[in-house]
This record gives structure tokens, C-alpha cells and sequence, in this order.
């Protein structure tokens, strides 16, 4: 007998989001307005392939979307958010970008900022992103010692 499919079970999608920070500020995306939630802003991720690591399909995602490297720096806390035609488990990381590797290019969206915290709070946000603006300005103070060190 087959096991049911995570849609039958009601499992919510697992979801990835990079929250990247360089010099104080995020980097944000603005998704295609022909996609699911068309021109809100994002923090940059994807889906969580089967038998993927949620840290894997992240790395991979910004590879995909924005055609750079980051290193993860912590695993927030996971959350579910339910979009009605569609429930997720959101697992979101801190990232910087990798020194070596190149710029973030916008390959899947229309645009991409770097902003800061109450800036990021100012856009037309995905809503499954907005839980995570009020961490923001705590996770910017904390990392950027991690930034200076680097430089």
C-alpha cells in the first residue's frame, strides 16, 4: 500500500527564506508578478526538495535565484504560516554572502534591495515573512560583529 502524499496527511510545504545581511542591511526580492503573491517583496528562498536538507535547499534556492553563495550563520526558529490554498513551514536562516563568490543578481525576480530593518518593514512583504521583520534589528547588531570580522 502506497503511504499518503503530504497533501493528504495536511503537512504543511516546507519553505525556506535567507535572511541576508551585509553592512546593516537586508537583501529583499520582489517576486514576478505573474507567480504566486506577484510583486511582494521576499526575503530570498524556495522549497525544501524531498529528502533535502532545509539548509541544502537553501543554499541551492539562492544559487538558483540570485546566482551567489552564502554561508549560514543560525537557524531561526521554524513556523507555519497558511496561505489558504496552500500551508507552509517557513524555516528561516540568517546568511552573509560568501567573500569569494559573486554579487546577487535578480535570475527570478524583478528586483532586489538592500535595506534596512524598518525599511524591509515598509514594503509590500510576502505575508509568511512579515513574522519575522520585529527579529530584524536584534539579528543585525548581533552579526555584525561576524561581518567586521570578516572584512
Amino acid at each position: 500500500m502506497n503511504s499518503p502524499s503530504r497533501k493528504d496527511r495536511h503537512e504543511p510545504l516546507p519553505v525556506v527564506a535567507a535572511l541576508i545581511l551585509e553592512g546593516g542591511k537586508w537583501l529583499v526580492a520582489q517576486r514576478p508578478a505573474h507567480k504566486h503573491l506577484g510583486g511582494k517583496w521576499e526575503f530570498p528562498g524556495g522549497k525544501v526538495d524531498p529528502g533535502e536538507t532545509a539548509e541544502h535547499a537553501l543554499v541551492r534556492e539562492i544559487r538558483e535565484e540570485l546566482g551567489c553563495q552564502i554561508e549560514l550563520l543560525l537557524a531561526l526558529a521554524p513556523y507555519d504560516f497558511d496561505y489558504g490554498a496552500v500551508h507552509i513551514r517557513l524555516f528561516p536562516h540568517v546568511a552573509r554572502l560568501s567573500v569569494s563568490g559573486p554579487r546577487p543578481v535578480a535570475l527570478e525576480h524583478v528586483a532586489l534591495q538592500w535595506l534596512a530593518a524598518e525599511d524591509v518593514a515598509c514594503l509590500d512583504l510576502a505575508p509568511a515573512d512579515r513574522p519575522l521583520l520585529a527579529q530584524l534589528p536584534a539579528l543585525a547588531i548581533q552579526f555584525s560583529n561576524a561581518e567586521d570580522v570578516r572584512r
